[in-house]
């Protein structure tokens, strides 16, 4: 085969002389990368010298099976040195090209940290309830993790202790938006060394898209929920007037921040409705929802 280039009488040959180029440049720095001089790579392929050369400048004529002799001696895949896209400007092909070379053992565990787990293992057993204030997230949770022998966290706790201090002072501090940058720390940290729980967090964290993201892939998910009125007044017995105190709108706002919330609790994998429920009731039907969703398997 000749080792002249392109005559220039046919409309294709630009582009195989740009070809011809990109393939010479890629040649060359892989070559460069990896510490290959033109004689070890000639030797490993039995390719001359010369073809090597002519190639590295542009100016041979492209066998593929030559240039496939050629990437097999440098550890590359032919495509690596014809594809338009240039893998060593794009960070994606320079990964490849690292994976590609380092060994076996790296390999793996680079696959381990990139292979998604399968939904079931990502959740464990964990279990994490969501609602508005007031539905007995917390006092059911409490109870759960009694009856389940398992631990219960309730997150603005994990914050107070994480921020040695109490939630109202860190919004009064930092503002809301202070206030759910701890927040998402804290999920991350009780999903980082808890496996096994029950989790109760805030009514307002479903309007934090990327931790409530979070929390519905990382838990199993279980949407407390009563009526309206219910919320207000087990709020109110727990001693808590601010819902009432001065506000004749607050139950108008109350229905408002539930039904603008719905849709986001009802992403939850499951619903358990305590309206007009004493507590043992209640109870006894969350832990069937635990055992019937397999949520501790």
């Amino acid at each position: 085969m000749p080792d002249s280039p392109p005559d220039g009488d046919n409309p294709f040959d630009a582009p195989v002389q740009e070809l011809m180029v990109r393939v010479g440049r890629r040649v060359r720095t892989a070559r460069e990368i990896h510490g290959f001089s033109r004689r070890l790579v000639s030797e490993a392929s039995g390719v001359s010298l010369r073809y090597i050369a002519q190639l590295e400048a542009g100016e041979g004529n492209i066998s593929i099976g030559l240039l496939q002799r050629i990437a097999l001696a440098m550890g590359y895949h032919l495509e690596w040195f014809t594809a338009e896209v240039d893998p060593w400007d794009d960070t994606t092909g320079r990964l490849v090209d690292l994976f590609h070379h380092t060994d076996s053992a790296t390999q793996a565990q680079v696959m381990q940290l990139l292979t998604p787990l399968p939904p079931a293992e990502q959740k464990a057993e964990r279990i994490c309830l969501v609602g508005l204030r007031g539905a007995g997230k917390s006092t059911l949770g409490r109870a759960a993790s009694a009856a389940l022998d398992i631990p219960f966290i309730e997150l603005n706790k994990e914050i107070e202790r994480h921020g040695d201090m109490p939630v109202a002072e860190i919004m009064a501090l930092y503002g809301n938006e202070g206030y759910r940058k701890l927040e998402a720390e804290a999920v991350d940290r009780v999903i980082a060394t808890h496996d096994r729980m029950i989790l109760a967090v805030a009514g307002g964290i479903v309007e934090d898209s990327a931790t409530y993201q979070r929390l519905l892939a990382r838990c199993h998910t279980i949407w407390i929920k009563a009526n309206p009125q219910e919320h207000m007044d087990r709020v109110r017995a727990q001693g808590d007037e601010r819902p009432m105190a001065g506000n004749p709108e607050a139950m108008a706002q109350l229905r408002g921040l539930l039904a603008s919330r719905e849709a986001l609790y009802d992403l939850a994998e499951a619903r358990l409705d305590t309206s007009a429920k004493p507590k043992d009731t209640s109870l006894a039907e969350l832990l069937n929802l635990i055992r019937k969703h397999r949520f501790l398997s």
